[in-house]
């Protein structure tokens, strides 16, 4: 029932992998058969489930002006991580509001305008496992959920063509003993000095950089060098997305 596209590189941790290296990268589309789109991601341990499911009608502040809406929610199992956390039930926490609106910023990024319609896209990233970057994991993979809803839509004749005019993907990057290092796992990213996540699209544009000096300040030298490993990282991903993206999918039941 799924595509699945794997790549190079160390399972968890940086052994086996230099420090310009990814995780092994795995993109498993149609993952959820009763959603629109789909895609299990995972970066190294960390594993993301992202559905983009097509609703009629968008939010009220947009009704009546011919014009669709592409959303997301963010979760984590209360097992994703080694000790149990709470589910938000009656209040999504800040951090949990900070990361999907950065994935639905991510993914509105996909098109250059809302003109197909008084339909909502709504992506839901749920990480089974967490071993960091879950907020650039899910990015990577609701690109292609995204992508598959609106191919979705085009085959069922809600739409005459898909708005989606590029990709987008995502990679954290960070300074670890003054090294600059790329896509980090758990350990890293507790350590790191400078950490932060870019999300670029397939024109080889930047959709957001967020960077933040942990323990103190940082160069501008550095955040150049951390650019530029991100720019990198990103590009194998969008190659990863693209291969994935030529393989055909079964049918939905």
């Amino acid at each position: 029932m799924v595509d699945s596209l794997a790549g190079a590189g160390a399972s968890g941790g940086r052994v086996g992998r230099s420090n310009a290296d990814l995780r092994v990268v795995t993109l498993e589309r149609g993952a959820v058969p009763y959603a629109e789109g789909s895609c299990l991601v995972s970066f190294g341990q960390t594993r993301v489930l992202c559905a983009a499911s097509v609703e009629a009608g968008v939010p009220g502040w947009k009704r009546g002006g011919g014009e669709g809406w592409v959303t997301a929610e963010y979760a984590m199992l209360p097992r994703a991580t080694k000790t149990r956390s709470s589910r938000e039930r009656a209040q999504v926490g800040g951090r949990t509001q900070e990361i999907q609106r950065l994935i639905g910023r991510s993914v509105r990024a996909m098109l250059d305008d809302f003109r197909f319609g008084e339909f909502t896209v709504k992506v839901d990233c749920d990480v089974l496992q967490a071993d960091g970057g879950t907020r650039t994991a899910a990015i990577t993979g609701a690109c292609l959920a995204v992508h598959d809803a609106f191919a979705w839509m085009v085959a069922t004749e809600r739409v005459p063509v898909s708005p989606v005019r590029r990709r987008v993907a995502a990679v954290s990057v960070g300074l670890i003993d003054a090294e600059p290092r790329l896509d980090l796992d758990y350990e890293e990213d507790v350590r790191a000095g400078v950490d932060m996540n870019v999300v670029m699209s397939s024109e080889g544009r930047f959709v957001e950089v967020q960077g933040t000096g942990e323990h103190g300040t940082f160069a501008r030298e550095e955040l150049d060098g951390l650019l530029g490993l991100a720019v990198q990282g990103i590009a194998t991903l969008d190659a990863m997305q693209r291969a994935a993206l030529r393989a055909e999918l079964p049918p939905r039941p």
